[in-house]
C-alpha cells in the first residue's frame, strides 16, 4: 500500500539532482523527510482505528538523493498482514448468494469455516469505502509541494555558486 510521491517534471531535472546529490549536500532529502512526515501524520489521524495497529504499521522512506519518497505499509510482512486496508479504502461491492452471473451451476455444498454455518449461499453486505490515502496527500499537498519547490531552488542554486560540501 506504500504510496510513491516524487518531484514530477522534467528527467533532466531528476537528473540534475541526482548529480548534484552525489557531489555535494543537497536540501532535498530533509525537506522530503518533512513532507513525507507531515503526510504521515495526517494518515494516522484519517485511518479508521480499531485497535489502532494498522495505524502504528505505517512507515516513511525517503531515499537518499530525497528525490522519491514512499508512505504507508512497507514491507512484505506488514503488507500481508494489513491486507485488509485496501478494502477500508475503497469499500466492497458485496455478494449476494441467490445471483449468479451468466445462469452458471452454483455450489451446493454448504459454507461453513467449521464452527459456523453461513447458508448454502449467504449474503455478504457492501461496505462503504473510508478514504485516507489521498486525503492525506490532498490536505498537505500545497504546503509540500511549496517547501519541495523551496528546497530544489535552494539546491539548484547552491550548485550554480559552486558551493561544495558542508
Amino acid at each position: 500500500m506504500a504510496r510513491r510521491s516524487s518531484i514530477r517534471g522534467d528527467i533532466r531535472l531528476r537528473r540534475t539532482l541526482r548529480n548534484i546529490h552525489k557531489t555535494m549536500d543537497n536540501e532535498l532529502k530533509p525537506a522530503m523527510e518533512i513532507a513525507a512526515n507531515r503526510i504521515l501524520e495526517s494518515q494516522r489521524q484519517l485511518i479508521p482505528k480499531d485497535t489502532g495497529a494498522a495505524a502504528a504499521a505505517l512507515k516513511v522512506y525517503v531515499s537518499p538523493s530525497g528525490l522519491d519518497a514512499q508512505i504507508g505499509i512497507r514491507g512484505k510482512r506488514d503488507n500481508r498482514r494489513f491486507f485488509y486496508l485496501r478494502f477500508i479504502e475503497y469499500g466492497t461491492k458485496g455478494y449476494s448468494g441467490d445471483k449468479r452471473a451468466g445462469n452458471r451451476n452454483r455450489r451446493v455444498t454448504n459454507k461453513s469455516d467449521g464452527q459456523n454455518f453461513f447458508g448454502k449461499h449467504p449474503d455478504i453486505p457492501a461496505r462503504p469505502a473510508h478514504p485516507w490515502l489521498r486525503p492525506a496527500m490532498e490536505v498537505n499537498r500545497e504546503y509540500v509541494m511549496a517547501d519541495i519547490e523551496a528546497a530544489v531552488r535552494r539546491t539548484l542554486r547552491k550548485a550554480s555558486q559552486g558551493v561544495g560540501n558542508g
